[in-house]
């Protein structure tokens, strides 16, 4: 077999035992996170305090992230969701109602995870504790959105890489332009 015929199928069973196995007070839980993660809340709440608190560090460090969830959100929202259109994980395949909550959008990238990964991966370099604290949440929203039955594993995967890649062109962005500056 190959990825491209074994992807459908590791997707399928991993939503679904994640789905079905995490604890309802857990899931509880993942939902509250996803909740303040909506619309970015709870990245942008993040970034005030870390500019409100942590001095010149906290401001570049806040800067740096935001900056990077825009990138990863527009190369997630904007683009990848365009073209993918990628239908959500089967209704029958989640054993629980969060199912009926979900975007009718593509399911493929996750744009939430996208966002929280680039957020955190651009401010742990300038802040690394701030940044481990960060990781938190981002981890158990990228698990949310599988069990909640709004995305697959793998679109998690992409959101996740999305985001590794908006917090890198975040940090290269400014020395690649001025490499070529007169």
């Amino acid at each position: 077999m190959t990825l491209s015929t074994d992807l459908p199928d590791v997707d399928r069973a991993l939503t679904q035992q994640t789905a079905s196995r995490i604890p309802p007070g857990v899931a509880r839980a993942l939902s509250a996170v996803e909740e303040s993660a909506e619309s970015s809340k709870l990245w942008c709440g993040a970034a005030a305090v870390m500019a409100w608190r942590g001095g010149w560090r906290g401001r570049r460090a806040a800067a740096a992230g935001m900056v990077a969830m825009m990138v990863a959100q527009l190369a997630s929202n904007g683009l990848c969701k365009q073209l993918a259109d990628r239908p959500r994980p089967p209704a029958e395949w989640i054993p629980h109602d969060e199912v009926a909550d979900r975007p009718d959008s593509s399911s493929f990238p996750s744009g939430h995870t996208a966002a929280a990964v680039a957020f955190t991966a651009a401010v742990a370099p300038t802040w690394p504790a701030v940044g481990a604290l960060c990781a938190v949440p981002t981890a158990l929203l990228a698990v949310e959105r599988v069990q909640s039955g709004a995305h697959y594993p793998s679109d998690v995967a992409a959101g996740a890489a999305i985001g590794l890649a908006g917090a890198w062109l975040t940090r290269r962005a400014p020395a690649l332009f001025l490499r070529g500056w007169p």
